[in-house]
């Protein structure tokens, strides 16, 4: 699993034109790649990074400011440029694998009690962000 996760402003995620999530506040956006090897075990463990990661303001946590996040699943994020110039696909996993990997990872973080906004998995989306620094990490489990 992996997760491209920006200190954020604001953000929102739209489809066909309507807006379906958003956070109007500071907190974080995390695009999540699945692989074909994670498993809820894994979900689990990034849920725990992502609450625990030190990159708000102050080199605060997303538990300790009580900040929202905006979840997106994108299998993009497993795409390999070695070869060629048009990416490989390979590493993301399909949808049968991927959904019930990223709703373990939703789920685990609301156990948490954190506030979690998500896109909608497999639909055209359009994501919208103001990133706060800029601040950008990759998270690989």
């Amino acid at each position: 699993m992996k997760a491209v996760v920006s200190r954020v402003l604001q953000a929102s995620v739209s489809v066909s034109g309507s807006t379906v999530s958003q956070i109007t506040q500071p907190g974080l956006l995390a695009l999540v790649g699945v692989t074909h090897t994670d498993t809820t075990k894994v979900a689990a463990a990034m849920a725990r990074k992502l609450m625990g990661l030190r990159i708000l303001r102050g080199e605060l946590s997303m538990m300790e400011l009580s900040v929202p996040i905006l979840v997106v699943s994108q299998f993009t994020v497993y795409g390999s440029t070695t070869k060629g110039r048009r990416p490989s696909w390979g590493a993301a996993a399909g949808r049968e694998v991927a959904e019930p990997i990223i709703t373990a990872l939703v789920e685990e973080l609301r156990r948490n009690d954190c506030q979690v906004m998500t896109g909608v998995f497999g639909a055209d989306m359009q994501v919208s962000s103001i990133n706060d620094g800029p601040f950008t990490v990759l998270l690989e489990l």
